[in-house]
């Protein structure tokens, strides 16, 4: 039978009628569920449908060496490499749960230094923790802790000789590498067929993540690598936060990404070519994005010329076929939307 998902779950338990809500096919597949045991049990569990001929042929990764594995979107395993780690360092993770991209960089760090991990969710934390401790991962210190309040105020003494790393509030440059994974939007997520966010809570994001920016350019020291990311699609909360970034913090300046796997950023929001040139972006390789995407107006484009277009850059891998956003030549880039900058701090 073919299986549909309801897009807007508008379908009720006892609907009697034939249901003609918007839907949404992905793929065939057999039930092994009665209707009765779907609708009528309070907390139904076990496999309902199984989907013999699936419309997307990934397999799940659930459940997979649970002790060696933590499946994750290629994107944000590219943020942790530009990131770029190393044994013994003392690095930032301020937005960090549930701890894929924390353990990812642990790793790197050959589980030897300390990686301190903030969010401001105890709940999500404890996630954290867990997946700390299955991966054999102990160099991690977590706390729960809003990123805007990780900054200790200025004491007399010089950055040298401040207390050491401990527990949040931290002192001024105590960090040699930030991550910020900034709360945003979301718009990248996949699947992801409707997104009813109001336009408030859209515009509410920017001023969040400068607030724990300003924080971690505060905390990284002199030298140090601070990586911005989102998994959204907005000019805003990327382009624009980079524009604003590298206008309020001038000992901070942008840098080439290794690995290079997305496509070049938009001149848009601020940025010129070069700078655009020094950013990634992931997006699908169908263009509803840029149909669909919606700016901080409350406009709604429709494919319009007024697009914002991904510089050009012999730097990137994508150079050639950045202006049609098709990377296809160089690597499989159909993943979730994400955002990557790579700042360094000036000595």
């Amino acid at each position: 039978d073919s299986v549909f998902a309801d897009v807007k779950g508008l379908c009720r338990r006892g609907l009697t009628k034939p249901f003609d809500g918007p839907v949404q096919f992905v793929g065939n597949g057999r039930a092994e569920m009665s209707r009765y045991a779907l609708f009528r049990a309070d907390q139904p569990s076990g496999t309902a449908i199984n989907m013999t001929h699936p419309l997307y042929t990934s397999p799940p990764l659930s459940g997979l060496h649970p002790d060696a594995l933590f499946p994750q979107n290629l994107p944000s395993i590219v943020a942790c490499h530009v990131l770029a780690p190393r044994p013994g360092e003392t690095v930032l993770d301020m937005c960090a749960a549930p701890g894929g991209k924390t353990t990812h960089i642990a790793s790197l760090m050959e589980n030897k230094g300390l990686v301190i991990a903030l969010d401001k969710s105890a709940a999500r934390l404890k996630r954290l923790d867990e997946n700390c401790a299955r991966l054999g991962v102990d160099c991690v210190r977590s706390f729960a802790c809003d990123g805007r309040k990780s900054l200790a105020a200025p004491s007399a003494e010089s950055p040298a000789a401040s207390a050491a790393v401990v527990q949040p509030p931290f002192p001024p440059e105590s960090f040699d590498r930030v991550l910020l994974d900034a709360p945003c939007s979301a718009l990248g997520q996949r699947p992801q067929i409707l997104n009813s966010m109001p336009l408030k809570e859209l515009q509410s994001f920017p001023p969040y993540q400068r607030q724990i920016f300003a924080k971690a350019a505060q905390l990284l020291r002199p030298g140090g690598t601070l990586v911005y990311c989102t998994c959204t699609l907005t000019v805003e909360e990327n382009e624009g936060a980079v524009a604003w970034a590298l206008q309020e913090f001038p000992f901070l300046f942008l840098t080439e990404q290794v690995p290079r796997l997305g496509q070049t950023g938009y001149v848009a929001g601020g940025l010129n070519v070069e700078q655009a040139a020094l950013v990634q972006r992931f997006v699908a390789p169908v263009r509803w994005h840029q149909c669909m995407e919606q700016d901080m107006s409350g406009d709604i484009p429709v494919c319009s010329s007024s697009t914002p277009q991904p510089a050009q850059s012999s730097n990137s891998i994508c150079a050639e076929s950045a202006a049609t956003n098709d990377c296809s030549a160089s690597v499989d880039n159909d993943t979730i939307g994400f955002f990557i900058a790579k700042f360094v701090k000036k000595l």
